[in-house]
């Protein structure tokens, strides 16, 4: 611990940086309230949010489940943003980060039991009517997480990618989302009031974040390191767990939790947002793939196939050169 003098020394510094003089600083300490976790925490704020639609009790589980939700993928961009913004970051801190992430994203999916066996059928499907057209579809902080996470060819529905690439207008790339499956129909372009409120609400806020990280997304950020980072192992099996975490086992939790109620024989057995909630679910229909240059060809043609099976470590990089995807990097 640093002395005294030393200590006054750094505020000194520190204050006369910035312009500021250190004393008037100081002296304010004399008449500062000491802080308290309830103002740190902001508890009193954060327990006022959770106001019920309904006269079911388990709604409030269901209030506080999705907002628990969306603090952890607020932590998860702040990861993701701390790699992309990184200036020649190192692999251990890539895959650092890319760890944490895995854990929040593990946690998401854990607590699924919550959603599946912490609230009774009955009520659910009572105040469920009432969420009606809303949906966590409409999550626009998991948007972020994807755009965030690769480029955005692999989040095109991938009936669409061969009309993408780098130099499509970000307009025309987000009417392509592989998530639109959930609320359009190719068939008659209708588009549900699910997918419309959504859209007019987050496409502007969304078109600009996919040109923020354009160029700084987990997958391009991978691509930009020197050769002997991108085969660093260690990362490769962290960008690979993170990828399997998200888009099969915390997807294949959700869609457990959702059959669970959805196929509980109340109700009108379809989606609160009107979607066709499986195949917009389920890996093995929209492939959706962060890095499939980490994957080997036979890995990608079963992707989702086994669910929550399937996910290996790599111990040699010898392992992903039989994936034609990978031919550029050299050993």
């Amino acid at each position: 611990m640093m002395s005294r003098e030393e200590l006054l020394k750094k505020i000194d510094e520190k204050y006369a940086a910035m312009g500021q003089n250190a004393d008037v600083h100081l002296s304010g300490l004399l008449y500062a309230q000491p802080i308290t976790y309830w103002d740190f925490a902001q508890v009193d704020a954060l327990l006022s949010l959770q106001t019920k639609r309904t006269t079911e009790p388990d709604e409030m589980v269901f209030i506080m489940y999705h907002q628990i939700n969306e603090l952890l993928f607020k932590m998860i961009l702040w990861e993701i943003q701390q790699v992309g913004y990184c200036e020649n970051i190192s692999p251990k801190k890539f895959a650092m980060h890319l760890g944490r992430i895995s854990r929040y994203f593990d946690m998401l999916s854990n607590s699924f039991d919550i959603m599946k066996l912490g609230m009774e059928v009955e009520q659910f499907m009572k105040f469920r009517d009432t969420l009606t057209p809303a949906s966590g579809f409409q999550s626009a902080q998991y948007r972020k997480v994807e755009i965030a996470s690769t480029d955005l060819l692999n989040l095109i529905d991938f009936r669409d990618r061969a009309t993408i690439d780098r130099n499509t207008p970000y307009e025309y790339a987000f009417d392509h989302m592989y998530w639109r499956a959930a609320g359009y129909n190719r068939q008659t372009g209708e588009v549900s009031t699910l997918l419309t409120l959504f859209e007019g609400k987050y496409k502007k806020e969304l078109v600009e974040f996919m040109k923020e990280y354009n160029t700084v997304n987990l997958l391009a950020k991978y691509k930009s390191l020197p050769e002997e980072y991108r085969n660093d192992l260690e990362l490769i099996n962290a960008m690979r767990h993170y990828d399997h975490t998200v888009n099969i086992s915390w997807v294949m939790h959700h869609y457990d939790a959702a059959r669970h109620y959805i196929e509980s024989g109340q109700g009108s057995g379809e989606a609160t947002g009107g979607s066709d909630w499986k195949k917009y679910m389920l890996p093995q229909y929209q492939r959706r793939i962060f890095f499939p240059e980490l994957w080997t060809d036979e890995e990608l043609k079963n992707w989702g196939v086994d669910n929550l099976e399937g996910y290996k470590t790599i111990t040699n990089i010898d392992e992903l050169f039989t994936n034609k995807t990978f031919q550029g990097w050299q050993k």
